[in-house]
């Protein structure tokens, strides 16, 4: 099987777990927050950073090292694997020993039996990090989607379960143990390899000489993203973090997906092309334009539609959350374009550069952040706007440099995207204006309009990145 084959091959089993797993998780989501209230997501909301920032530890770093390391052996497998174990036990105390303090930042001592539970997945995950690892080595996604829809569905039956049976916030909480558990069961039922009892210094030592970069890289990174979490949680109510936490979910369900899929699958194909500036060039610039069309048209389809959206699923109790949603759906709509930037940087080797971004980047945010507060939740939403596009712009300086892809050249490949995508945000705005008043009509019509005239204008003007879709839709029949 070639490569581009075998590539896109992995991009369909991908892009089918992340959907399936997200929809799934989507769904769930929708009928616990009919039953649970927006305080409960706040109180859950209010741990997000400190989560995170722990599954960014456990999740970065030595993963990735041994994914682009051609030469990995047996040795750096076991290495790997009992540094995950003992990182996720650490992780799981300091969380433990600092569930007091936590709670008595938010002045909420709910807090300080929820941290013990929620922070379970980290004990679990550390098991499970070196098989997952080597099924995307080995580019094996059809597997890692059965068992994440599996581990997605028994997570979101229990949740359901246990909502429905009066538990609360504490129904977040225990379903995503679960989760994680069945996810960690599945894989050791798979998979072969079973680690031996070995730990090499010189292979930690080589592993972590380029995973610590790119593992403190996603720490920053995660941090940043959830300060918004942590600022608003702190000086705004449980209730108004509960709306921020619902819109932020619901604008990066679709980044999430597509930018998870283009990481997973393009780190390991692209590593096997890291010495081939020109091959790499081209197909960064392919995978650029073929994400663009794809997400740019998702995102302002979920900002328009956002208020009957938010009614019809949730209820009119979740309404406040609308605003938020629109203007987040902006902050994330390049999302997949920094991941593909970022990621070039791991295939070339240069962590060192990955950490120099994230920590410009990160003092960039938080300069907006500390302007906005003042103002309110909607200027914060509007300077994760800005922040955005200024990374965007950061993360295409070394693009450029490495590859000749630089911001230039990217505004040109995206350009006709930007403009199919704005004949259809317009199109669907002048719908609105005639059904504003029945929230089903709006959404149906939206989303026929929007489906119909984007298809349509990328016709018109003989898009590539619509050939290539209906090229390999032809393929599979």
């Amino acid at each position: 099987m070639t490569l581009r084959k075998k590539t896109f091959n992995s991009f369909l089993w991908n892009l089918s777990d992340n959907f399936s797993v997200q929809i799934i998780n989507f769904l769930t989501g929708i009928y616990m927050a009919r039953i649970l209230s927006p305080s409960d997501y706040g109180l859950m909301g209010m741990l997000l950073i400190f989560t995170a920032v722990s599954d960014a530890i456990m999740n970065g770093g030595l993963s990735t090292a041994l994914i682009r390391k051609t030469d990995r052996t047996e040795v750096d497998m076991c290495t790997a694997f009992y540094f995950n174990i003992i990182t996720g036990i650490v992780l799981y105390t300091i969380l433990l020993l600092s569930a007091s303090a936590i709670a008595s930042f938010y002045s909420a001592p709910e807090l300080k039996d929820l941290v013990k539970i929620a922070a379970i997945p980290f004990v679990i995950n550390a098991f499970n990090l070196i098989q997952r690892t080597r099924m995307i080595i080995q580019m094996d996604f059809k597997t890692q989607a059965k068992y994440s829809i599996v581990s997605a569905l028994i997570k979101g039956g229990s949740g359901i379960g246990l909502a429905y049976n009066g538990w609360g916030v504490w129904a977040i909480a225990w379903s995503g143990v679960i989760g994680t558990l069945t996810s960690c069961i599945l894989y050791w039922w798979h998979s072969s390899w079973k680690p031996k009892l070995i730990f090499s210094m010189k292979s930690f030592r080589e592993l972590f000489g380029f995973g610590s970069k790119l593992m403190l890289s996603s720490v920053l990174d995660v941090f940043g993203n959830n300060l918004y979490t942590l600022i608003i949680g702190k000086y705004f109510s449980a209730s108004s973090l509960g709306y921020y936490t619902r819109a932020f979910g619901y604008a990066s369900l679709p980044c999430n997906v597509f930018s998870g899929v283009l990481s997973r699958v393009t780190l390991p194909m692209l590593s096997q092309i890291q010495n081939d500036d020109e091959r790499l060039a081209f197909i960064y610039k392919r995978l650029l334009s073929l994400s663009a069309f794809v997400i740019f048209p998702l995102m302002v389809d979920l900002a328009l539609l956002a208020r009957p959206l938010i009614v019809l699923m949730i209820t009119e109790k979740w309404l406040p959350c609308a605003e938020y949603l629109q203007l987040l759906c902006f902050a994330f709509m390049l999302y997949p374009i920094h991941a593909l930037n970022l990621n070039l940087l791991q295939v070339k080797g240069r962590s060192d550069l990955f950490l120099r971004l994230e920590v410009i980047k990160k003092g960039m945010m938080l300069l907006l952040l500390i302007i906005a507060i003042p103002f309110g939740i909607r200027a914060i939403c509007i300077g994760a706007i800005v922040v955005s596009f200024l990374s965007w712009i950061l993360n295409t300086y070394y693009t450029g440099k490495l590859i000749e892809v630089g911001f230039i050249k990217q505004i040109t490949i995206l350009m006709p995207v930007f403009g199919y995508t704005i004949v259809m945000g317009a199109c669907m705005y002048f719908v609105q204006k005639i059904y504003t008043e029945n929230y089903i009509e709006e959404l149906l019509w939206g989303i026929f309009v929007s489906i119909t005239t984007y298809i349509a204008v990328s016709s018109l003007f003989h898009s590539k990145d619509l050939k290539f879709f209906l090229a390999q839709v032809r393929l599979k029949k």
